[in-house]
């Protein structure tokens, strides 16, 4: 039965004033279609407050979905009318949709992670689907005035820190995220000020602490964004200058690196920095 976001916002708000718990009778299938259609609705309340905040409780807290409601989620949010619903536009309220589909991505990833329970094909889908959406996204506003938060790049970072976390990943799919992250940053659109270098330095720094790549991989990485110094002076240089520079400032306070490691990060922020003393 179609409800609609009305009915829907006063479901999910007196759930949440009943502590995310439900009544006898009630199941998550009764609410779960319309959390769905409604994940990129234009209202903070709902799409924020409400559906992803009811998505966090009811799967990290509660364990209310089976493994394989969660599977079957799963593959619905990474879908074409969710994750990548009109992936590429910019400046609509599209970027709503995909941005609030990979949040419960993100949860769900971590659940796995907890406690291994997707398949090899379900990562393989998932991780495709990452890649694509965070290579592809377009609309890399922050906050918007009337509708709240979209935050694409630092919801997007969420969901691949969780991903490159997991039993399935290897290197290669390190190098692969590593390679998203760089055309982020390097986006020719849009400087960061929304603290998405914080979120995306996250999963950098969840790959050094964890010993996901080799040490001496990240620092040749790290020089490397350092190489837009070297394009032509034009206004996409500029901006992957700045965003790759507040990046390397991000990471480099997070804790106490290897001596290599602080040695690459003051090498290439030095080397982004058109205000330090050569």
């Amino acid at each position: 039965m179609y409800i609609t976001n009305k009915k829907l916002k006063q479901d999910l708000i007196r759930i949440k004033k009943e502590l995310f718990q439900l009544r006898e009778g009630e199941f998550v299938q009764d609410f779960l279609p319309q959390m769905l259609h409604y994940i990129g609705d234009p209202q903070p309340e709902l799409r924020d407050d409400l559906i992803y905040t009811t998505f966090y409780k009811w799967i990290i807290e509660s364990n209310k979905f089976t493994d394989e409601d969660l599977r079957n989620l799963l593959s619905i949010l990474i879908d074409k009318q969710h994750l990548l619903y009109h992936l590429g536009n910019a400046g609509d309220l599209t970027v709503l949709t995909r941005s609030f589909s990979v949040l419960p991505v993100a949860l769900i990833l971590h659940r796995h992670l907890k406690q291994p329970f997707l398949t090899i094909s379900d990562y393989q889908s998932v991780k495709n689907a990452l890649l694509h959406y965070y290579r592809e996204e377009k609309d890399l506003r922050g906050y918007l005035p009337i509708e709240g938060w979209a935050h694409s790049a630092a919801h997007g970072a969420d969901a691949l820190e969780e991903l490159i976390q997991c039993p399935e990943s290897d290197i290669s799919l390190q190098f692969e995220v590593l390679d998203a992250i760089k055309r982020m940053l390097h986006n020719g659109i849009y400087i960061f000020c929304d603290e998405e270098d914080e979120r995306i330095a996250s999963i950098v720094d969840t790959m050094i602490v964890k010993n996901l790549i080799p040490h001496e991989k990240i620092t040749d990485w790290l020089i490397g964004l350092a190489e837009c110094t070297g394009w032509k002076r034009s206004r996409e240089q500029m901006i992957a200058q700045i965003n790759s520079k507040n990046f390397m400032r991000c990471l480099y306070f997070r804790r106490g690196y290897s001596d290599q490691l602080k040695a690459a990060l003051l090498e290439a922020e030095g080397r982004l920095n058109n205000f330090a003393i050569r």
